[in-house]
């Protein structure tokens, strides 16, 4: 097997993490259920290391019935105390809580925009934003940007959507790309 010596965003340092970067941080994302999905497990990941989450992803698709989200508002008390038990997965009851309710919320914007890709890339008029960074160190936790859409959520309901969680909700669907210029997927501008 050839050894793959592309230079990556130095974040990257294990397999997995290796897989996210190379074939979905940064990239753009118009498939509702793939924004929910991200939104679900970037608000799990709050306190954690991504790394947990994406160790964790398969349990969690199976847990939350693959982020159909359609299914997880109609969620109920016996079902959050299932997920509770659920070792394979973050038991945080905030957090569960949390995903239930936002899948609620993720419905009305749905509703109101016809669909959630639609309501969160209007943001940026449907083009990513291709940021320069040289080192991953000026890569920043929020942005104005992510302080409006932050804002915008929690007014509808959303819960675990602070500036931090979306900034990087941001980047896991592509709205921002951040890889740093000496990684293989920069863009130039």
């Amino acid at each position: 097997m050839k050894k793959d010596d592309r230079e990556r965003c130095s974040w990257a340092t294990t397999e997995l993490y290796k897989e996210y970067h190379d074939k979905e941080w940064g990239r753009p994302v118009h498939d509702d259920r793939k924004l929910f999905e991200m939104l679900i497990l970037e608000g799990m990941q709050a306190g954690l290391s991504w790394l947990t989450i994406l160790n964790k992803r398969r349990a969690f698709r199976e847990a939350f019935d693959e982020f159909d989200y359609q299914k997880v508002a109609l969620y109920d008390e016996a079902k959050m105390d299932a997920l509770m038990q659920n070792a394979n997965i973050v038991r945080n009851r905030l957090k569960i809580n949390s995903a239930i309710i936002n899948a609620r919320q993720f419905i009305k914007v749905q509703e109101e925009y016809g669909s959630f890709d639609a309501f969160i890339w209007s943001y940026v008029e449907g083009r990513p934003i291709h940021n320069h960074f040289k080192s991953e160190t000026d890569i920043p936790a929020t942005t104005p940007l992510s302080d409006k859409i932050s804002k915008d959520l929690k007014k509808r309901g959303f819960k675990f959507v602070g500036s931090t969680i979306v900034y990087a909700y941001m980047q896991a669907i592509g709205i921002v790309n951040d890889h740093v210029e000496r990684c293989y997927l920069y863009v130039p501008q």
